[in-house]
């Protein structure tokens, strides 16, 4: 009978630590802030985060993250501006909707983890790194990216700066 109780709860916790499993659709989200005319900051989020994210903190080097956003989904809380940035002059969404990550490397660091990978947006790829922690099945980091690296916008497009602050919250289902 001990050996069945001390089996199960070894099972219990090596799942819980280990896991590959599914974004939570619903709960998870992608903000950003940009800024706007130089004096102004917008902030928006993109939703639909799909994917897949296999993490085993005691096994770092066989851990990997494979998630998608839909482009289209882009929110600024103002309907004209989100439409001119699913339009071909920034996001080009009917060309390009999705913008993905697929790691390569998982590393632990004093604060939490930092993955390292191929971020893809609007048909270009750079590799970008993206410093997280992990608490209660949520995953939350953040970066900076230029858009003018994706070939968003233009860079005569002096109203919106080239510098964007992406923060990243990824719920996994259980």
């Amino acid at each position: 009978m001990k050996k069945v109780i001390i089996t199960s709860l070894l099972t219990v916790f090596i799942s819980v630590i280990s896991f590959a499993r599914s974004i939570n659709t619903e709960k998870s989200v992608v903000n950003f802030k940009i800024s706007n005319m130089k004096v102004n900051v917008v902030r928006g989020t993109f939703s639909r985060m799909t994917g897949e994210v296999d993490f085993n903190p005691n096994k770092i080097s066989t851990s990997s993250f494979d998630v998608c956003i839909d482009a289209t989904t882009v929110n600024t809380d103002n309907k004209k501006r989100d439409k001119h940035l699913r339009s071909e002059d920034y996001f080009d969404v009917k060309k390009y909707p999705t913008i993905c990550f697929k790691s390569t490397t998982v590393v632990k660091t004093d604060k939490g983890y930092i993955v390292s990978g191929a971020l893809t947006m609007h048909g270009v790829t750079q590799n970008v790194q993206i410093p997280f922690t992990l608490s209660q099945n949520t995953f939350k980091g953040s970066l900076i990216v230029k858009r003018l690296d994706y070939k968003i916008g233009n860079s005569g497009t002096f109203l919106m700066g080239n510098e964007a602050e992406i923060i990243i919250v990824a719920v996994l289902n259980l």
